[in-house]
């Protein structure tokens, strides 16, 4: 198992898991055969976790050991862009003094990040002269939005659902399709279950790329929509009729704190689902390893866009048939990220946008080509990553598309394994140092604030924004 003889504390992840499992200290106590005081000192940094205890922690509930010896996503890397800010500079917070606090105090340090949110989300609300229409009014932000709740919840499960991944395998199963050719199979289940799919003229959807009659039982896919879309569009549909009781069970599991973020999680997971019946994990992990990761030739064999391969190569943490840990986003020419997932650790910006230093913005230059690059953080930690445009239905008419960039990335070390990075020498790369946001980037020591200003408007990440329903959809 290769477990390293130096002391591992991991209070701080035991408390993060515990919270994501919803259960007490006594019943994890109970899962690991050990006794609730025993596990309050491992919770407490007072006792190191043994091998022993790994296995148990493994065996338990499934983890793999890289989730436990990753950075925790939800912890330091957030933290850091909040005292990054000037308001903090002038108490010299230290990098050690940010980790330990989000390694003891993972709820803490959630917290303090929730109010740095709102503190943010004031400001703008100021500067557009709509915080005093709001303030004190039902119409007020909520603490923490839906989205971000979703995304914190993703994030703690590294994107992967196993037993949506389960449901999926079955439902595919009861197709008897090829994955290569779903469009058939999914017409004829639809027409089994008394729903018909018709793919309607723009004047008839008025403004909607997709639209369940449930009365007439009626799915209508707009005629502008490509081809992998509207697949996807009826996999969406079959997975809410097949298997919607499966998936309000799970978001129910989960503990949404209202009814929106609970909405926008059970559409989260049906989306995940009906990816999952376009992308079926075996095969799909299978075409890729023996393609050397190279999404082209992979999408055009499962008939999908780059975006959706893209999102679903983030997803492929089953255990014992882990894939690649991916992360990846998507931003608009301005530099607003409307997707970001991972599969591994990568400190992401909560509160602002991509470096400008990272090549993700330079593909806007080069539509349809692929830019590698590696790229370390501050941390330390060097990633290969890869970026491209990609087109999404913007308008009524065909034609109208935004142009937007996914870049997709992983730790250095598995780069080796990825077609893109054939002939780099990757035991010595070179790397550009970036910072988790454009924030960081106000840092006196940071390249980029004497190579140019940064206009902190636009790089944002736009949590203003639901979650697009279809967030697999190009």
């Amino acid at each position: 198992m290769g477990v390293s003889d130096k002391k591992l504390f991991l209070g701080g992840r035991l408390k993060r898991l515990r919270r994501d499992l919803g259960i007490t200290q006594t019943r994890m106590a109970e899962d690991l055969s050990v006794s609730p005081s025993y596990l309050n000192l491992l919770e407490r940094n007072q006792r190191p976790v043994t091998a022993q205890m790994l296995l148990r922690l493994a065996d338990a509930y499934d983890l793999d050991f890289r989730s436990l010896g990753a950075d925790d996503p939800g912890g330091g890397g957030g933290l850091e862009e909040v005292f990054s800010d000037r308001l903090f500079a002038d108490l010299g917070i230290s990098r050690h003094e940010i980790v330990e606090m989000a390694e003891l105090s993972p709820t803490l340090s959630e917290a303090i990040m929730r109010l740095y949110r709102a503190f943010l989300d004031r400001g703008r609300l100021i500067d557009l002269g709509a915080f005093d229409r709001m303030e004190g009014t039902a119409g007020a932000p909520p603490a923490i939005q839906p989205t971000e709740w979703v995304r914190d919840l993703v994030g703690s499960q590294r994107n992967h659902f196993a037993e949506l991944e389960t449901s999926a395998e079955t439902l595919l199963a009861t197709l008897n399709a090829d994955p290569q050719d779903l469009g058939p199979a999914l017409r004829e289940k639809l027409q089994a279950r008394g729903v018909q799919t018709r793919v309607m003229p723009v004047e008839v959807m008025s403004g909607s790329l997709r639209r369940y009659d449930h009365h007439r039982k009626r799915l209508m896919i707009s005629e502008t929509m490509a081809p992998a879309s509207r697949i996807f569009a009826m996999c969406y549909q079959l997975a809410s009729l097949e298997r919607g009781e499966e998936i309000a069970a799970l978001a129910d599991r989960y503990k949404a704190p209202d009814r929106a973020t609970r909405q926008l999680l059970k559409v989260f997971l049906t989306n995940y689902l009906a990816a999952a019946l376009m992308m079926p994990y075996g095969p799909f992990l299978a075409a890729l390893e023996a393609s050397g990761y190279d999404i082209e030739r992979v999408r055009t064999r499962f008939g999908i866009s780059f975006e959706q391969a893209a999102q679903r190569l983030t997803t492929l943490g089953r255990a014992g048939a882990r894939g690649v840990p991916f992360f990846m986003v998507r931003l608009d020419a301005a530099g607003n990220i409307s997707k970001r997932y991972a599969a591994g650790a990568f400190p992401f910006s909560r509160f602002g946008g991509t470096c400008p230093r990272w090549n993700v913005h330079d593909s806007f230059k080069t539509p349809g080509r692929i830019l590698t690059q590696v790229i370390e953080t501050p941390d330390g930690e060097r990633y290969f990553t890869l970026a491209r445009t990609v087109r999404r239905v913007s308008g009524l008419q065909a034609g109208q598309e935004d142009e937007l960039v996914v870049g997709l990335g992983c730790d250095l070390k598995y780069a080796d394994k990825l077609v893109y990075a054939r002939g780099l020498n990757l035991s010595a790369p070179l790397a550009v140092e970036i910072g988790p946001s454009c924030r960081i980037c106000e840092r006196p020591a940071c390249p980029q604030r004497a190579a140019a200003p940064i206009n902190k408007t636009l790089l944002v990440d736009d949590a203003s924004k639901p979650l697009s329903p279809f967030p697999f959809v190009v």
